[in-house]
């Protein structure tokens, strides 16, 4: 393949960065991001690959993220009823990765690992749908712990503290990055699977508990 037909497949993010910058300051001043940190190494910025997940509060939730990595860019997960709707195109545009969550289509598996592998940061909501906004968290899917194995890449809890009022500040605690193959502490299958989700599950109840430690 020549450098110039690999030039022309290469993905544009001037759309993407475009809307991040633009957003960048009215989301500061409106949200007043406060970030928590597990500890020390979860302090330190993302090199390479890696899964970033969170609870579900709300359709804002990508835009929060985007607060909590603000110096990588990031391929989300999204539903295909989105794709599908008037505002596919601006989905589209920012690199989302569509799935259906009723049937999980290889390609979207393989595009998920794909960006993984390539060092890329990808950013999903394993709950599978938004919480009613208590705060407590719903059962982990073990998709997310299967794409991180395939993708080589470690995951990255994210917390994210249910607003009740739209004036509130925005709270987001980070953890430390995990290895999920230590999850799965060698176990295989669908068994192993469901035990690193729960883990997993049980890591982001840890952090919903730094908040009130703060």
């Amino acid at each position: 393949m020549s450098a110039a037909k690999s030039e022309r497949e290469r993905p544009s993010y001037l759309f993407y960065d475009f809307v991040k910058i633009t957003a960048a300051l009215p989301g500061l001043l409106w949200y007043r991001p406060k970030l928590i940190y597990e500890n020390d190494a979860a302090r330190e910025r993302i090199r390479g690959g890696a899964l970033v997940i969170a609870n579900h509060i709300g359709f804002f939730d990508p835009v929060y993220l985007h607060c909590a990595v603000w110096y990588r860019r990031m391929h989300f997960v999204c539903l295909q009823q989105f794709f599908d709707s008037s505002w596919g195109w601006f989905f589209r545009a920012v690199h989302c990765i569509p799935i259906d969550k009723n049937n999980v289509g290889i390609e979207s598996v393989r595009e998920i690992i794909r960006h993984l592998k390539a060092g890329g940061i990808v950013s999903m909501f394993p709950e599978g749908h938004v919480n009613d906004g208590s705060g407590e968290l719903d059962a982990f899917k073990s998709g997310a712990v299967l794409m991180a194995l395939r993708g080589g890449a470690p995951v990255l809890p994210v917390y994210i503290r249910p607003k009740k009022h739209w004036y509130d500040r925005l709270i987001m605690v980070i953890g430390q990055r995990v290895d999920v193959k230590e999850l799965t502490s060698g176990k295989g299958g669908v068994a192993g699977m469901d035990a690193a989700a729960q883990l997993l599950l049980e890591k982001e109840r840890q952090l919903k508990e730094l908040i009130g430690r703060s």
